[in-house]
């Protein structure tokens, strides 16, 4: 998957929350270059991080740009996603072209049904093994995990597989 020719790169919360917290943030920046992130998702992360969560300064991130999408009012008519997963679909949608770096398995549903491209954290830890940006996947998501990152068993093992480990 070329995730730099996408014509826009859209980031949810929790893949930008997870590797920031793993120290990884920055192999979004040399996998995908650029990256939008809805003004909804800088809320979550202010919220998280006045609740005590370690979150990602998004002022020191140049390569983060924040747009809100223009159908705002669109957001209360997905009932079933958080707003920063609904922000993130919306500006998706306004902006044919685009790939979306979602974990939720319901907002990875809707992109799919409306032929957005997908990629999660896990597929990111998946392209910088394969980019040479980091040697092992396996204790990453050991990490993630005891950080509170979902990720069932059978998908954790594919995801090993796929890394050769």
């Amino acid at each position: 998957m070329k995730l730099k020719s996408s014509k826009l790169i859209i980031c949810n919360t929790t893949p930008l929350l997870y590797l920031h917290q793993m120290d990884l943030l920055s192999i979004i920046q040399k996998i995908c270059g650029r990256i939008v992130i809805p003004k909804a998702v800088v809320d979550e992360l202010k919220i998280g991080g006045e609740q005590g969560v370690d979150v990602p300064d998004l002022l020191l991130y140049d390569w983060i740009e924040i747009r809100e999408p223009l159908a705002t009012s669109a957001v209360s008519l997905i009932q079933d996603l958080g707003r920063g997963e609904t922000e993130v679909l919306l500006l998706a949608l306004e902006t044919p072209g685009s790939l979306v770096i979602l974990d939720d398995n319901l907002a990875r549903v809707y992109a799919e049904l409306n032929s957005i491209p997908v990629i999660g954290t896990c597929g990111l830890l998946l392209k910088a093994k394969s980019d040479g940006l980091v040697s092992c996947v396996s204790p990453i998501l050991d990490k993630l995990e005891n950080k509170g990152f979902f990720i069932s068993q059978e998908f954790k093992q594919l995801v090993i597989r796929m890394a050769h480990e």
